[in-house]
């Protein structure tokens, strides 16, 4: 006995709208943050080493102001998502925003300060060449 394929109906989306698993979550975030030009993305798989969530993306903004729409961004595709609990700190500064996704916590920095706070190295992580002179 074959199994026939089953139709998909013309008017379904190519795309689900919805973030249902967390890798799904995570592929929203990144290209999110990949549309909204951000630079030096870095995932970090936190699974077995924290308690804290399963993933941890850093990412940077070129000024205060495109870190803080990145943020926007973020938040407003995760929403849209059917993802409403994204909570975040730091938009009023711009210099260093964290979302907090539930299983993925993002941080958003401007390149000068996420080369002082060197996340990537507490998480045995390289970090990239930031800036000329900046780089650990």
């Amino acid at each position: 006995m074959s199994k026939e394929p089953v139709p998909i109906a013309k008017s379904a989306p190519a795309v689900s709208k919805t973030a249902e698993t967390p890798a799904d979550l995570l592929g929203l975030i990144v290209h999110t943050l990949d549309e909204g030009k951000a630079e030096d993305i870095v995932v970090i798989d936190l699974e077995g080493k924290s308690s804290l969530a399963d993933h941890l993306v850093i990412a940077s903004g070129r000024s205060s102001r495109q870190v803080t729409a990145l943020a926007d961004q973020v938040t407003s595709k995760l929403k849209d998502a059917g993802h409403g609990r994204v909570s975040g700190e730091g938009k009023d500064h711009g210099d260093w925003v964290l979302l907090d996704a539930g299983d993925i916590i993002v941080h958003l920095f401007r390149p000068e300060v996420r080369a002082f706070y060197n996340l990537e190295k507490m998480w045995g992580v390289a970090a990239p060449q930031l800036e000329a002179g900046t780089a650990p």
